[in-house]
């Protein structure tokens, strides 16, 4: 198909600016170098024809080395610049992340939510995205698309990154679930200084015919022509057919990885690689096309210009203070005062799991953007624990569904799916799971909010069924708190019976924040020993709890003559300090207060618990080192020094490496209420 002279004229200029910029930064390196950048020297023509395309309803998720895309989407050099440079005014996200880690939310653009620089890791938000329109067109009647022509998704990586294992699980569920997204594979034959045949058993076309549904298109993306012609054709269909593409462009690296990864140091391909240059093949284009060669050099003279005053202006521009280092962490929440009735009158006591059941059923039966996926949530089993039994058939399988067994994607496609209005609610089914979801944790869903500079919340519910229960074994029995409380940005909580469970989850439902809900298993459907207190009154269904209140589950006056306790913990330890303090016939001597939520965390209730009683336990089901539970014992310690009458002490569980699969072991492994009654008596006798 022949293209106008207008779109070739359009696509010169955003080759040039990409091409000008590059030279700029390696005229003045030392200068613009102080913070790492790549450019898209080499690729510009490819990224030039795909952001031409695009639509303000469609979302885009460039990578790094993306600046052609972004200028062809309506971005300018300054705008740029001001990134390079990590100035305040820096659009995407205020100097707080690379160049080219774009995140924007302008009307009249593609939206492009947060991402990290993680390689191949945006292809799962990416896909969320597109899963997220999937699940909107199927319930038309709740989201209307306001738009003429259907949104897409575009997810830009290199060909060295589609060798992530998540990468392939995007894949999967954009074959499995036909969602409408172009995963646009930028090759260039090189990782940083590995090359394809040292790492890559098939390019990326060839890799796309494992994944059925999924059609794959190989093209030379230094051609503009053929570039722009098939993402045209395929764009175009995606909108019409609502199904996944990927298109392989060949192109040449002509700039240094990084800039602090230079060509010199490792390139042997620097004359082959030149020889496939874009630019000289777009403007021989043009010249065919009617262009002289006056009119060109015009065009490239004007946007030197513009671009050497852009930089003079963004070396000026302000860089951030020290005070703008503590926004946008968390996006406001308007959730902060407990509200509707926990114990209505007349009800009958249920267990915990229950409470968790009637929350999320309430939760979608009032709101249409509310969805629950994980595995085996499904219809047939409605999760392992019975956590979502009947949910599947009560909304129906495309808002109840099974996921692959892809930890990784359930808990990343949350940032896409949240990026287009829903409200995802999913699960890993054992805490021992979570690890390989750790990395969209922590790069995507926890920082999108504030590396996007307040853009981009995630507004998410990751339930996590945790704890040691009825020799469960290595394997599906481990306490993981502290690794999750160590990534920012996350709320979480950690209930001890059904009602908190219950006002909790309702809580995390409105707050904009990315939530984290520890469920102990143990505690289910209470029937390990001691744990009745974990059943409780079905709360009405405007019942919320806010996150950062603690609660005095045991409250004792100050004393002047006696030794006094302050139990600090969370979870299944209530129930064991409750236990303890009843066996020993302390409830008059001994305060318990249970956390509810590891973060945010009341601090307030803790110190004012501990210095009126003066000595203080942390009891926790953790092992005892290096933990969560240690770091709160230290803050206690040092905040309440002067009221102590002895050391902050600590129980948790023993120091070894998992927990074992015979229930002998595992006893001698976790704390009881036994052990906690011990170590009670080692506090007061101090």
């Amino acid at each position: 198909m022949n293209i106008s002279k207008d779109i070739l004229k359009k696509a010169f200029k955003n080759l040039v600016t990409a091409k000008a910029m590059t030279e700029i930064y390696e005229e003045n390196f030392k200068i613009v170098s102080k913070y790492v950048h790549a450019t898209s020297r080499g690729h510009e023509v490819i990224q030039t024809a795909v952001g031409m395309q695009l639509l303000p309803q469609d979302y885009a998720f460039p990578y790094y080395r993306d600046d052609s895309m972004l200028l062809a989407i309506g971005m300018n050099p300054y705008e740029l610049m001001l990134q390079v440079l990590a100035k305040k005014d820096d659009p995407f996200s205020g100097g707080r992340t690379y160049y080219s880690h774009p995140s924007l939310k302008d009307d009249d653009k593609p939206k492009i939510p947060h991402q990290s620089s993680a390689t191949g890791m945006q292809a799962i938000p990416a896909t969320g995205v597109a899963m997220g329109f999937w699940y909107k067109e199927s319930f038309k009647a709740e989201f209307k698309n306001e738009t003429s022509e259907s949104p897409i998704v575009v997810c830009s990586l290199g060909d060295a990154s589609v060798t992530e294992g998540e990468v392939a699980e995007a894949f999967q569920m954009a074959a499995l679930k036909q969602l409408p997204i172009l995963y646009l594979v930028q090759d260039n034959g090189w990782d940083i200084s590995a090359n394809a045949a040292e790492t890559r058993a098939q390019n990326a076309f060839e890799y796309a015919a494992g994944f059925h549904g999924l059609e794959a298109v190989s093209i030379d993306g230094t051609d503009f022509e053929e570039s722009y012609n098939t993402i045209q054709d395929v764009i175009s269909k995606i909108r019409e057919e609502r199904r996944p593409f990927l298109v392989h462009a060949k192109v040449p690296l002509l700039n240094h990885h990084t800039s602090g990864v230079r060509m010199e140091f490792y390139r042997d391909d620097l004359d082959e690689a030149r020889s496939r240059d874009p630019y000289p093949k777009l403007k021989k284009l043009l010249l065919k096309n009617g262009f002289s060669e006056k009119e060109l050099q015009e065009i490239e003279i004007e946007i030197k210009t513009e671009i050497e005053k852009s930089l003079e202006k963004a070396l000026k521009a302000e860089d951030p203070k020290p005070g703008d280092l503590f926004t946008h962490d968390f996006a406001p929440t308007t959730i902060t005062e407990e509200v509707g009735e926990r114990s209505p009158k007349g009800g009958e006591k249920v267990v915990m799991v229950d409470c968790a059941l009637f929350a999320i059923e309430e939760l979608m039966a009032k709101h249409p953007e509310c969805l629950l996926y994980g595995q085996d949530v499904g219809g047939r089993l409605g999760g392992v624990f019975r956590e979502a039994a009947t949910l599947a058939q009560k909304f129906g399988d495309n808002r109840v569904f099974n996921t692959p067994i892809q930890e990784a994607f359930i808990v990343g496609s949350t940032v896409g799916m949240s990026a287009v209005g829903l409200k995802p609610i999913v699960e890993v089914q054992f805490a021992d799971y979570i690890w390989p979801g750790l990395n969209q944790l922590f790069t995507e869903v926890s920082r999108s909010c504030y590396l996007s500079n307040g853009k981009w919340p995630v507004s998410m519910i990751l339930r996590v069924p945790i704890g040691a229960y009825g020799s469960g074994g290595p394997y599906h029995s481990s306490s993981v708190e502290s690794v999750v409380t160590n990534i920012r940005g996350l709320k979480i909580a950690y209930p001890s019976n059904g009602a908190d469970l219950k006002g909790l989850m309702k809580a995390a439902y409105y707050d904009p924040n990315p939530v984290v809900i520890f469920e102990h298993k143990g505690l289910y459907w209470s029937k390990v020993k001691g744990t009745k207190g974990a059943t409780s009154l079905m709360p009405d269904a405007d019942y919320i709890l806010p996150f950062g209140k603690a609660w005095v589950l045991q409250e004792i006056w100050k004393q002047e003559e006696e030794e006094t306790l302050s139990i600090i913990t969370y979870g299944m330890g209530v129930h064991w300090a409750m236990n303890a303090s009843e066996e020993l016939g302390m409830q008059d001597k001994i305060e318990v207060v249970d956390l509810r939520t590891l973060h945010p965390l009341d601090y307030d209730t803790v110190f004012k618990s501990v210095k009126k009683c003066g000595k203080c336990l942390v009891v926790t089901e953790e092992p005892s080192e290096n933990g969560f539970s240690r770091g709160l014992q230290g803050k206690i310690q040092e905040e309440c020094f002067q009221q102590l009458d002895a050391p902050v002490m600590l129980i948790g569980s023993e120091n070894m490496p998992a927990i074992p699969l015979n229930s002998t072991l595992e006893e001698t492994m976790i704390p009881s209420t036994e052990k906690v009654k011990q170590k009670i008596l080692e506090v007061l006798s101090y």
